[in-house]
C-alpha cells in the first residue's frame, strides 16, 4: 500500500466515501480474511484443550476476528467502515474455506454492527485508545451474543451462567484483540506515511485519551 496525498486545501474530509477509501477498505477486509483464515486455524488448536477445562474461555480468542472492523474504521474513519471490513473480511474467509461454513458471514455483519456503533455513538469524532477499545468491547459483545442465543450459535446449549461467562470473555477479547491491537496498528501505519490521503494520518501524534 502505498500513501496518496490528500487534495490541497481539504484539511477535514467529509462522510462521503472517495475511490480510496473503497479500495483500501477492501484491502484491509482482504487482508483481515486472511488473517480470518489463520485465526482459525489457531482455534482448531486451541480450542480441544479449552473446552476441555472450561467451554465458555474459549471466548477469550474471539477477538482476533474482529480486528477488521475496529482497525478499518480507525484508518477510514467514515460510517459504516466498521461493517463493510467486517462483512467483507468475513467473506474472504468464506472463500478461502472457514470450518464454520456461512455463519460467518453473520457473524462479521453482527461483529462490524458491535464496533459501528461505539463509533457512531461518539459521532465519527473520536478515535483514541478508550474509542477504539470499546469499538472491540462492541463487536465482542455482539459476537458472545451471537453464539450464544441464535438459532445457528455454537453456544446455543450452554447453561445460562456459562453463556454470560462466554459473553464477558468475547468482550475482553474483543477490547484486548481486536481494539488495542487496532489502535496500535494504525498508529503504527500513520507513522509510515501510507495514511497520508486519509484523516488517520496524523494519529501517530494524536493524544491517547482525548
Amino acid at each position: 500500500m502505498t500513501g496518496i496525498s490528500a487534495r490541497p486545501g481539504i484539511t477535514k474530509p467529509g462522510y462521503n466515501w472517495r475511490v480510496v477509501d473503497i479500495v483500501v477498505a477492501a484491502l484491509i477486509s482482504i487482508a483481515g480474511g486472511v488473517i480470518f483464515w489463520a485465526w482459525d486455524q489457531m482455534a482448531a488448536l486451541v480450542s480441544t484443550p479449552m473446552n476441555a477445562a472450561y467451554p465458555p474461555v474459549t471466548g477469550i480468542i474471539a477477538g482476533g476476528w474482529m480486528i477488521p472492523a475496529v482497525l478499518g474504521m480507525l484508518i477510514i474513519r467514515k460510517p459504516g467502515a466498521a461493517i463493510f471490513c467486517e462483512t467483507v473480511a468475513a467473506t474472504s474467509e468464506l472463500i478461502m474455506g472457514s470450518q464454520y461454513g456461512t455463519t460467518v458471514l453473520i457473524s462479521g455483519l453482527l461483529q462490524g454492527l458491535g464496533a459501528e456503533l461505539i463509533f457512531l455513538a461518539f459521532m465519527y469524532k473520536k478515535f483514541n485508545l478508550p474509542v477504539s477499545l470499546l469499538a472491540g468491547a462492541g463487536a465482542g459483545l455482539f459476537c458472545g451474543l451471537n453464539d450464544s442465543f441464535l438459532p445457528w450459535g455454537w453456544n446455543i446449549a450452554y447453561e445460562a451462567v456459562d453463556k454470560l461467562a462466554y459473553i464477558a470473555f468475547c468482550t475482553v477479547s474483543g477490547a484486548v484483540i481486536a481494539g488495542a491491537l487496532a489502535w496500535i496498528a494504525t498508529r503504527g501505519l500513520a507513522k509510515t506515511g501510507v495514511l497520508s490521503a486519509f484523516a488517520s494520518r496524523k494519529a501517530a501524534s494524536e493524544p491517547v485519551f482525548s
